[in-house]
């Protein structure tokens, strides 16, 4: 079992950053990937970055250029550097881990951006 505790996020005006940590216990050496979800109030869910055990990431297209997903040595943390934050990036982002059990999910935290 992987067990994953999420801190970062809040309220930040549009333009601003924030950075995400996510941190995981457990079985880690059987993680080969993680990255972040959001969800916005009736709205679906969103992949938003992913990073692969060999470096390979991938990014929704409408964060792009703006956010920057980094894991450790460890590979046990995941770090989300958000710049240039939008209003339309208000969420709830949600921490996970792709590893040989079912996917393992944070607790979520909320981003808020707005003036």
């Amino acid at each position: 079992q992987v067990q994953l505790v999420e801190s970062g996020g809040g309220l930040v005006q549009p333009g601003g950053s924030l950075r995400l940590s996510c941190v995981a216990s457990g079985e880690t050496l059987t993680i080969y990937a993680m990255g972040y979800y959001r969800q916005a109030p009736g709205k679906q869910r969103e992949l938003v970055a992913l990073m692969y055990d060999y470096g390979t990431t991938n990014y929704a297209a409408s964060v792009k250029g703006r956010f920057t997903i980094s894991r450790d040595a460890s590979r046990a943390t995941v770090d989300l550097q958000m710049n240039s934050l939008k209003p339309e990036d208000t969420a709830n982002y949600y921490c996970f881990a792709k590893h040989h059990g079912p996917d393992a999910w944070g607790q979520g935290t909320q981003v808020t951006v707005s003036s």
